[in-house]
C-alpha cells in the first residue's frame, strides 16, 4: 500500500498517487467479465465494484447495452455469501438504476434479503429497493416496510425511515399511510431511529400547520433523548414560532421556555441550535436574547475550534441587528483575534468592529494592524468593509481609520482587496468633508504605484470631481502629470482629462494646466493627443487667467442629458442610411424599473462604482426630465424627489408606482406605468386623481402617455398647485384610465378599434417629510454651535404608551423625514433613556438640527423632549406643529 500515499516526482509536489489514476472504461467493463467466473473472487470482484462506481461518480456514463451486461453480470454474485461484496453489489445496483423490466429480475433477491436473519443484508436490501422499485411493486413490500420501521435494530428501522423520506418525493400516499408506525419510532430509545424518525413525521405533516404545532406541542415536553433529534425539534419549533404570531393579550412567545431549556442540556450541540435558534427570533427582545448571548459567550472560551467558530459566527450576525447585546462578549472575541483558525480571527474582528465602542477604535486598530498580514484577501476584504462602516459610525475618528486604510492600501495585495479599500476610502470622503483632504492625498499616493488600470483611471476621474473644491487645488497637479509621464495610453488619456478638468474648474491654475496640455500633444497614443486638442481648444483663454464658459464646462464635463438606456435603444434601433443618427431624437423620460429589475438593484453601489452623490444625481435626472416638458419648464428649481411608491401589487396586470417631486408652489406626481400583458396595447393612458382629501392642492396640469405598449415603462404626469412655502398634506385616489386595444400574437400589431377601460390603483399620500431634505453633517455639535440659540425652540411631549424605545425613536425619525447622525439612531437594548441627533434640509433650503431626548417608564409610557434649531423662526416652529399634531 506504500505505493498508494507515495508522492509522484514527476508530477506536481503536492498531488498524491491515486489507485484509479488512468483507469479507463473499456478495460474496467472487460474485467467485469470475473462477476461470471464459475469459482467468484470475492476480493477482485468487489475491487472491480469499486471502479465501477469510481467511474459512474466521476460523471462516466454508460450505454444502454453496458448498464444492461453489468447488471446481469451483477445479479449472478447474489450467490456469493461474502458480506463485503454483498454491500458492495447493493451499491452498484442502486448506481446504475435499472429500468422497470431488469428490476423483475433482482426483486425476488432483494425481497429474500429483507427477511433476512443477517441485519446488515435486511437494512441494504431495504434501501435498494425503495430506490429502485415503482410505486406498484412498492405496494407489494409496503407491509415489510412498516415491519421494519418498528424493527428492534436501529440500523434497520434507520434503513426504512430513510427510504420513506426519499418516497415521500414520488409515492407520497403510500409514505403517508405510514404514520402510526412512524410516530412509534419516535419514541424509540435509538439516536438515529428516533431523528430519521422525527423528520420523516415532519415532512408528512408539512403540509398542515396545525398537525405540525401539535407534533412540537407534545414533543416539546421531554420525549426527545436523541440530540440530533433534538437540534430537528428545535427547527421545526422555530418554524412554529414564525408562523404562529405574538399573543397579543400577554405578549409571551409560545415555545420560548423550550428553546430557553434546551440552553441547559448536557450536548453542545443542541446547546448551540437552540442559542441560534433564539437569535434568529423575529423582534426578539434584549431579555430573550441574554441567555442565549452567555451560553454563545462561553463557547468562545472552547478547546474546539468548530465550537468556538460557530459561536463567533452566530454572535456576528446578532452585531448586526443587537450590537448593544453582544459588547458582553467583546473581552472574549478580543483573545480570538489571534487564534490560530484565521477564520474564526476575521469574524471576531468583523464583530468587534460592529460593537465596538469610540473609545476602543484606537486599540482595536492596533490589534488588527499584526493580523492582516495573516489573513487571505478574500477576509481581508471583509475587514476593510466593516472599518468602512466603523468609520461611518463615529465619524470623528475618520482620522484612525483613513490612516489604517491607507496603510494596507500601500500592502501587497489582489484587485478586489485594493478596489475594496479604495472604495471605501472614498466612501468616507463622501460621507465625512473633514476627510476629503487626506483621503484626497491618500489616493494620489497609492496611483503613484498602483498596477490597476482600472483602479487609477477611476481614482484619477474621482480626483477631478473632488480635487478642484479643495482649498488648494495644485498639489494634486504633480501627481495627475506623473500618471501622464509613467502610465499606460488609457491611464495617461484618464490623467489629461483630469487635468482639464482642474483647468477648466480653477481659473488660477489655468496657465500652468495649458503648459501641460500641450505637452501631451506629442503623446505617441492618438487617444491621448485627441482629448488634449480638444481641450485645449475648447476651454480658451489660451493659456491666461479668465473664467471658463459655463456651457463650455457643462459640455465638457456635465453628466449627459439622457438616460444611458435611451441612448443605447435608439442606437440599436438606427438603421445607417445617409442621415446621420440625430441625438435629439433620443426620449429623454426615465423608464421605470421593471419589479424584476427592482430586487437586484436593492444593494446601491458604494464608492468608485457609486454616482457622486446618490441623492443629488436621482434630483438632478429628475430635474432634467421635467424642465424638458413645457407643462412644468415654469415650476422653478425642483427641491426633492421621493422614492418610488408602489400602487399596485406584485404580478397584476399593470404595474404602476409614483415619484412625487415637491415645488416651492407645485407638486408633480409622475405615475410610472408597465403594460405586462402581451396581448393588450394601451393608448391615451392617464390617471384621474381625487384630491377630495388633500384640500389645499389644486390640480393646474396633466401630461397623458400616447401609447403603452407590452413591457415598455412609460410615464404619464399630473401637477397639484400649493400655497407657497408650506408643507401642504394630504391623501390622494388614483384611477389609470386607457384605451386597451388587442394585439395579434403572430403579427405584432393591434386592432383599429379599441374599449375604454380603467384600473382602480391604491392611494398615496403626501406627508410633512416629503418637504424634508435628508443632508447629513459630519460634526453635529459645531454645526449645532454654528446655528446659535436665536431660532432654537424646545417643548416635551408625551408619545403614549409604545412597544419599545426603540419603536418611539424610528416613528419619530420617519415622520420628521430627517438624517440621524452619529449613528444616534440605534437604540441600546434595555436602555430607559436615548438622546437622537438628526438633521435636514427643510423646502425653501433651510437647514435645521434636532435633537430628541427620549424616556420611557414602567407603564412603556414614552415622552420625549425636542429642541430644534434652524436658521428660519417659522421652520422651528413648524416642526413642533408636526410633531403636536
Amino acid at each position: 500500500m506504500a505505493q498508494y500515499v507515495k508522492k509522484d516526482d514527476d508530477r506536481d509536489e503536492e498531488a498524491e498517487y491515486s489507485p484509479f489514476s488512468g483507469i479507463e472504461k473499456g478495460a474496467v467493463l472487460q474485467e467485469a467479465r470475473v462477476f461470471n467466473d464459475p469459482q467468484l473472487d470475492s476480493r477482485r470482484c468487489s475491487q472491480v465494484i469499486t471502479k465501477l462506481l469510481y467511474l459512474l461518480n466521476q460523471g462516466d456514463t454508460f450505454t444502454k447495452t453496458e448498464a444492461t451486461e453489468v447488471f446481469f453480470s451483477v445479479t449472478k454474485l447474489f450467490q456469493a455469501r461474502d458480506v463485503g461484496l454483498r454491500r458492495m453489489v447493493y451499491l452498484i445496483i442502486k448506481e446504475l438504476s435499472p429500468s422497470a423490466d431488469e428490476v423483475i429480475i433482482v426483486t425476488s433477491s432483494l425481497m429474500k434479503d429483507m427477511n433476512s436473519k443477517t441485519d446488515v443484508y435486511r437494512a441494504n436490501a431495504i434501501r435498494v429497493l425503495c430506490r429502485i422499485t415503482d410505486g406498484t411493486l412498492l405496494t407489494q413490500i409496503e407491509r415489510y416496510l412498516k415491519q421494519a420501521i418498528v424493527d428492534k435494530n436501529p440500523v434497520v428501522a434507520s434503513a426504512a425511515l430513510v427510504s420513506g423520506i426519499h418516497l415521500l418525493q414520488t409515492n407520497p400516499e403510500i409514505v403517508k399511510r405510514w404514520s402510526n408506525e412512524v410516530q412509534e419510532a419516535v419514541q424509540s430509545r435509538a439516536a438515529l431511529v428516533q431523528f430519521h424518525a422525527l423528520a420523516l413525521l415532519q415532512q408528512i405533516r408539512q403540509n398542515d400547520r396545525l398537525a405540525v404545532s401539535k407534533l412540537v406541542t407534545s414533543l416539546t415536553k421531554g420525549t426527545v433523548r436523541s440530540p440530533l433529534a433534538q437540534c430537528l425539534l428545535i427547527r421545526y419549533t422555530s418554524q412554529v414560532i414564525r408562523e404562529s404570531s405574538m399573543n397579543s393579550q400577554t405578549g409571551d412567545r409560545p415555545f420560548y421556555d423550550y428553546l430557553e431549556s434546551c440552553l441547559r442540556h448536557k450536548s453542545e450541540m443542541v446547546i448551540f441550535e437552540a442559542a441560534r435558534a433564539i437569535t434568529e427570533l423575529s423582534d426578539v427582545t434584549s431579555r430573550e436574547l441574554t441567555p442565549a448571548i452567555t451560553v454563545l459567550q462561553l463557547f468562545l472560551s472552547s478547546s474546539k475550534p468548530v465550537l468556538r467558530f460557530a459561536a463567533v459566527r452566530t454572535l456576528n450576525k446578532v452585531a448586526m441587528t443587537h450590537p448593544m447585546a453582544v459588547t458582553t462578549c467583546n473581552i472574549d472575541m478580543e483573545s480570538l483575534i489571534s487564534d490560530q483558525n484565521r477564520s474564526i480571527a476575521t469574524l471576531a474582528i468583523t464583530t468587534l468592529l460592529k460593537t465596538g465602542n469610540e473609545s476602543g477604535v484606537d486599540r482595536l486598530m492596533k490589534q488588527i494592524t499584526n493580523f492582516m498580514s495573516d489573513i487571505a484577501d478574500e477576509f481581508k476584504i471583509v475587514v476593510v468593509d466593516a472599518i468602512r462602516s466603523l468609520c461611518l459610525k463615529f465619524p470623528l475618528k475618520f482620522r484612525t481609520l483613513m490612516g489604517f486604510l491607507s496603510n494596507i492600501l500601500r500592502e501587497e495585495g489582489g484587485f478586489e482587496y485594493k478596489k475594496a479599500i479604495v472604495d471605501s476610502i472614498v466612501t468616507i470622503i463622501r460621507e465625512i468633508p473633514d476627510a476629503k483632504e487626506s483621503g484626497l492625498l491618500h489616493l494620489c499616493e497609492f496611483i503613484e504605484d498602483c498596477e490597476f488600470t482600472y483602479l487609477s483611471t477611476q481614482i484619477l476621474h474621482f480626483l477631478g470631481i473632488e480635487g478642484p473644491k479643495t482649498s488648494d487645488p495644485s498639489k494634486y497637479i504633480r501627481y495627475i502629470y506623473n500618471r501622464v509621464i509613467l502610465e499606460n495610453a488609457t491611464v495617461r488619456a484618464s490623467a489629461v482629462s483630469t487635468l482639464a478638468k482642474f483647468g477648466a474648474m480653477v481659473d488660477s491654475l489655468k496657465p500652468r494646466i495649458f503648459v501641460l496640455l500641450r505637452r501631451c500633444l506629442y503623446d505617441n497614443d492618438d487617444e491621448v493627443r485627441d482629448r488634449a486638442t480638444l481641450y485645449l481648444n475648447t476651454i480658451g483663454g489660451d493659456g491666461s487667467v479668465v473664467e471658463t464658459d459655463k456651457d463650455v464646462k457643462e459640455f465638457l464635463f456635465g453628466s449627459l442629458d439622457l438616460p444611458l438606456a435611451n441612448l443605447e435603444t435608439s442606437l440599436k434601433n438606427y438603421e445607417p442610411s445617409e442621415e446621420p443618427f440625430d441625438i435629439s431624437s433620443v426620449p429623454r423620460e426615465v423608464k421605470s424599473q421593471p419589479f424584476a429589475e427592482k430586487k437586484a438593484a436593492a444593494k446601491k453601489p458604494t464608492g468608485l462604482g457609486a454616482p457622486p452623490a446618490g441623492p443629488t444625481s436621482a434630483v438632478d435626472t429628475y430635474d432634467k426630465l421635467l424642465s424638458s416638458i413645457p407643462e412644468f419648464s415654469t415650476f422653478g428649481l425642483l427641491f426633492k424627489s421621493s422614492a418610488p411608491v408602489e400602487l399596485t401589487e406584485a404580478e397584476t396586470e399593470y404595474a404602476v408606482n409614483v415619484v412625487k417631486h415637491i415645488f416651492d408652489k407645485h407638486v408633480v406626481f409622475q405615475y410610472n406605468c408597465t403594460n405586462t400583458i402581451p396581448e393588450q396595447l394601451l393608448e391615451d393612458v392617464t390617471i384621474v386623481v381625487d384630491a377630495s382629501e388633500a384640500e389645499e392642492f389644486e390640480e393646474i396640469a396633466t401630461k397623458p402617455l400616447k401609447s403603452l405598449p407590452y413591457d415598455t415603462p412609460g410615464q404619464t404626469f399630473v401637477a397639484f398647485e400649493k400655497p407657497e412655502g408650506v408643507p401642504a398634506v394630504g391623501k390622494f385616489t388614483n384611477v389609470l384610465r386607457f384605451i386597451v386595444k388587442e394585439v395579434d400574437p403572430s403579427t405584432g400589431e393591434a386592432e383599429e378599434d379599441g374599449v375604454e377601460d380603467e384600473y382602480q390603483l391604491e392611494e398615496f399620500e403626501v406627508v410633512a417629510a416629503d418637504y424634508m431634505l435628508k443632508v447629513g453633517v459630519s460634526n453635529f455639535r459645531n454645526a449645532w454651535e454654528s446655528l446659535g440659540p436665536d431660532f432654537e425652540r424646545v417643548d416635551e411631549y408625551g408619545l403614549g404608551p409604545r412597544e419599545s424605545l426603540k419603536e418611539a425613536v424610528s416613528t419619530v425619525i420617519n415622520l420628521l423625514g430627517m438624517q440621524p447622525c452619529e449613528g444616534t439612531e440605534v437604540v441600546a437594548a434595555n436602555s430607559r433613556s436615548h438622546t437622537c441627533l438628526l438633521s435636514g434640509v427643510y423646502i425653501g433650503n433651510v437647514k435645521v438640527l434636532v435633537r430628541l431626548s427620549f424616556g420611557v417608564d414602567s407603564a412603556k409610557e414614552v415622552a420625549m423632549k425636542l429642541a430644534v434649531r434652524s436658521e428660519d423662526e417659522a421652520v422651528s416652529d413648524a416642526i413642533h406643529e408636526l410633531v403636536a399634531n
